[in-house]
């Protein structure tokens, strides 16, 4: 009986020193955590998609505390949380303006010319390893959905062979934009109606044999571009979205439609 009870009581001796010298050690140690920071991550969504920055939204409660970083960093919850979050730390909430995720490209199956016929895995990142994508455009969408298999949101369809973002649904997290292996998909302004979905830096030439809805450096959109809102840099237009004002008059003159407009024809005085 003895074998038994010595250990027993030797392990039970263990047992308790350990645990009192854990409780010592975690007092000794312990770091006093500001209750801002707990309330400020009870407001936040959760979604710890990395968007701001920092990691997750523990990370990113921390850092707002601690001033190193601004109230409305969270893109995903938007003007209410961070609204919330500076009732919080006692300040006034900055205006935000609203950015969704856009895919700079419209060469689908029907638009953009094929070198080869792809069977392999359904990975963008994979794709564009094989002679930089099966599309003659070297800048153009793959289409096999890698952007959409990782949008916990549900705001990508893969129509046509190009990506398709629904700007209701997208909440700016970035996930898409960090993985897309070509890095046509930017953020633009939720307002904006008139956008350049096309990434090619090709000459117009070669644009035209590869995609006949591609930008091919033509600068129409530039001369008529009544509020000078257009940059044109290696053979390429973009927009300067501070200066649009949505006219779509670009859009209506773009020869090859490479400018894409959800106008639709809408007249808008200049």
């Amino acid at each position: 009986m003895s074998g038994i009870i010595y250990p027993v009581t030797v392990l039970g001796g263990l047992w308790l020193l350990f645990g009192v010298s854990l409780s010592l050690a975690s007092r000794a140690f312990s770091i006093e955590v500001d209750p801002k920071v707990e309330e400020i991550r009870k407001v936040l969504p959760g979604a710890n998609c990395g968007a701001c920055g920092f990691p997750g939204c523990d990370g990113l409660a921390s850092a707002i505390v601690e001033g190193k970083a601004l109230v409305n960093a969270c893109s995903v919850g938007g003007e209410p949380v961070a609204e919330n979050i500076a009732d919080i730390m006692g300040v006034n909430a900055v205006e935000t303006i609203r950015e969704v995720a856009t895919v700079l490209c419209q060469g689908d199956c029907h638009n953009a010319k094929d070198k080869y016929i792809y069977n392999g895995i359904q990975d963008c990142r994979a794709k564009n390893i094989l002679a930089g994508g099966s599309k003659y455009c070297s800048y153009g969408c793959l289409g096999c959905g890698t952007c959409k298999d990782v949008c916990q949101y549900d705001a990508i369809k893969i129509i046509d062979g190009v990506a398709i973002i629904d700007k209701e649904k997208c909440v700016a997290c970035k996930a898409c934009i960090g993985i897309c292996p070509k890095g046509i998909i930017e953020l633009v302004p939720y307002e904006q109606e008139v956008v350049v979905k096309c990434k090619s830096n090709d000459t117009g030439k070669v644009v035209r044999g590869n995609c006949s809805i591609g930008c091919i450096g033509c600068r129409i959109c530039v001369k008529n571009c009544p509020e000078d809102a257009f940059i044109f840099e290696n053979n390429l237009a973009k927009i300067d979205y501070e200066k649009c004002i949505n006219c779509g008059i670009c859009a209506e003159k773009c020869p090859t439609k490479a400018i894409w407009s959800s106008l639709k024809k809408e007249k808008v005085a200049v």
